[in-house]
């Protein structure tokens, strides 16, 4: 990789490697992945204990999180360009173990969900303050290289978290994968905290004012390749937590692979990982905006041949699942080439309020994320197919915006 083109910040230690800072970002991010893909087998224990008579409301385990993080994220970025990055991630993630602990000990639905949007909000210090963190410290096609470097390592997690959800939930009951989110969280709070310097000097921290706060958002809100990013971001996070609140139902009420279920989805994280890798290697030579329309273009095509062969031929059952196995490959693949390149496009001209906007970029992605996919998500009918046109019209509208995330 290319030196930083920062200046080193100042700090009580050395400068981490890249590779050590990458490894750091991923874990940082992880702790999202680990928070929703460990507890997708628990989702029919949970509908069968707390809400029995709606089942597909158990899917609101994984909206509620990403609605919290949406929350979380409008105040975490003001918070980290006023306080410093370490500061604001170290008390993001007390509240994600207090939350998880309140999770554990529920004993109703509504205070489970409750508890599940409060750990989103934890969960927003490490997710959002480590971009500006990233920013801090990189800018432009490297800093796409360095999110896609980590993004490698962060999809080790999701094809692992599930099998680690499966057997947590075998020794000690689905309750006790809140005690793993505490572990996880933890460790990873200690790695950053005795290890990672400050990346935010004091002298260019933005004091916490409403005016600021107008000034900077003024300033995000005035820039279209921003505003078309984020609605871009909306749609491609949409059909991802579409994916995710509707792949486990699919795999058991209509291939009937509940028990191998971890299995198959470790597969499709570890396969879809590849497009980080990918991007690593293009991005720099292509550009982001073209890797992206690309991927678009090549995710809706195979999207539209899937829905063209369910609806269109009477495909023999191993035929089917296999087909199936391979669309949600392309489609995780698709985060990979997309939303680290989609980041790096929005923060690209505003890093002097890096943090703010990483914050209110992020937190209106992911809030109106959970708000389109929902719909999609409860519209499971014990097949892929609401799934698949849910996706592509999703896929198909963010293509149709890339036009105009010209400059």
């Amino acid at each position: 990789m290319n030196t930083p083109v920062s200046p080193t910040p100042p700090g009580p230690h050395k400068r981490l490697g890249q590779g050590e800072f990458v490894a750091m970002i991923a874990m940082l991010f992880a702790t999202i992945a680990l928070s929703i893909d460990a507890m997708l087998p628990a989702l029919p224990e949970i509908a069968a204990v707390m809400t029995p008579e709606a089942p597909n409301r158990a899917q609101f385990v994984v909206g509620a999180f990403f609605l919290g993080m949406g929350l979380g994220t409008i105040f975490t970025g003001p918070l980290s360009d006023a306080f410093g990055r370490k500061r604001v991630i170290m008390w993001g993630g007390a509240v994600y173990c207090v939350a998880a602990v309140i999770c554990f000990f529920a004993q109703s639905f509504e205070l489970f969900l409750a508890a599940r949007v409060l750990q989103g909000i934890g969960a927003a210090g490490p997710r959002t303050v480590s971009m500006a963190m990233v920013r801090d410290l990189y800018k432009g096609r490297e800093m796409a290289r360095i999110m896609s470097f980590a993004m490698m390592i962060f999809m080790l997690v999701p094809a692992a978290a599930p099998l680690i959800g499966q057997g947590v939930i075998a020794l000690a009951g689905w309750h006790a994968i809140f005690l793993v989110y505490v572990l996880f969280c933890l460790i990873t709070m200690s790695w950053m905290g005795v290890r990672q310097p400050e990346t935010l000097p004091v002298a260019d921290r933005i004091p916490l004012s409403l005016a600021t706060m107008t000034a900077s958002a003024r300033d995000l809100f005035s820039r279209r390749t921003i505003l078309v990013a984020i609605v871009i971001q909306s749609l491609t996070m949409a059909a991802m937590v579409a994916s995710i609140s509707s792949i486990e139902g699919i795999f058991r009420e209509y291939y009937g692979r509940e028990a191998s279920f971890p299995l198959w989805f470790a597969l499709i994280a570890g396969l879809s990982g590849f497009g980080s890798l990918i991007n690593s290697r293009v991005v720099m030579r292509m550009g982001m905006r073209r890797v992206i329309t690309v991927t678009y273009t090549v995710v809706l095509a195979l999207t539209a041949v899937h829905l063209l062969l369910r609806l269109g031929t009477d495909l023999p059952p191993a035929a089917d699942f296999a087909v199936f196995l391979a669309w949600m490959v392309c489609l995780f693949g698709m985060m990979s080439l997309t939303m680290g390149n989609l980041n790096a496009l929005s923060m690209e001209p505003v890093g002097h309020i890096a943090g703010f906007a990483a914050s209110m970029i992020t937190a209106l992605a992911t809030v109106l994320s959970v708000v389109v996919a929902m719909p999609i998500g409860q519209a499971f009918d014990g097949t892929p197919l609401p799934l698949i046109l849910g996706a592509a019209v999703l896929i198909a509208l963010s293509l149709a915006l890339m036009r105009f995330l010209k400059n």
